[in-house]
């Protein structure tokens, strides 16, 4: 399913979010909070993009982060960037098109559980995640202390934005 998110501004931005669920849970949000929340991680956003979330469970969750991290364990949010910020501004010039951002993979059980050990609503620790994955597509890192920082600050004021807590307040 696409779930397009509009935005107002100079122009009509347009976020299409395709939503695969390979896996549910209580708890697990409707599309168009998924959608609502990876724009709200893109304030800046200036032309039409695209992003795929898909929703697993543990096992496809540590099979694509020991593929990919060389992490045997499950995760809970993997991000899989498009390409360069250069090379999708290329795109869009050359096609029109709207831009592909990347790839977020949420591990369901594992997003509830930690949000029940971290004292979170479940729907508190889905926005969180969903915004830290885009804000990883969109270049941000935590490797660095310095660049953990910035990351934080951002996702702290994301989510004060969409009226939830800091998501990083010791419990």
């Amino acid at each position: 399913m696409i779930a397009p998110t509009r935005r107002t501004g100079a122009e009509s931005i347009v976020l299409e979010v395709r939503v695969q669920r390979a896996s549910s849970g209580p708890g697990t949000p409707p599309d168009r909070d998924l959608s609502g929340w990876a724009a709200a991680a893109l304030p800046g956003l200036d032309h039409a993009a695209e992003l795929t979330v898909r929703l697993v469970d543990e096992e496809e969750s540590r099979r694509l982060n020991a593929q990919y991290r060389q992490q045997d364990k499950a995760t809970n949010v993997l991000s899989f960037p498009s390409g360069s910020e250069k090379a999708l501004r290329q795109l869009l010039a050359e096609s029109g098109e709207p831009v592909p951002l990347g790839d977020l993979v949420i591990c369901v059980p594992l997003v509830a559980r930690e949000a029940t050990e971290q004292g979170k609503s479940t729907r508190h620790h889905w926005a969180h995640m969903v915004i830290h994955g885009v804000l990883h597509l969109a270049g941000y890192d935590h490797e660095i202390s310095e660049d953990a920082d910035i990351m934080e600050a951002r996702e702290r004021a994301i989510m004060d934005q969409l009226g939830f807590p800091d998501p990083y307040r010791a419990i």
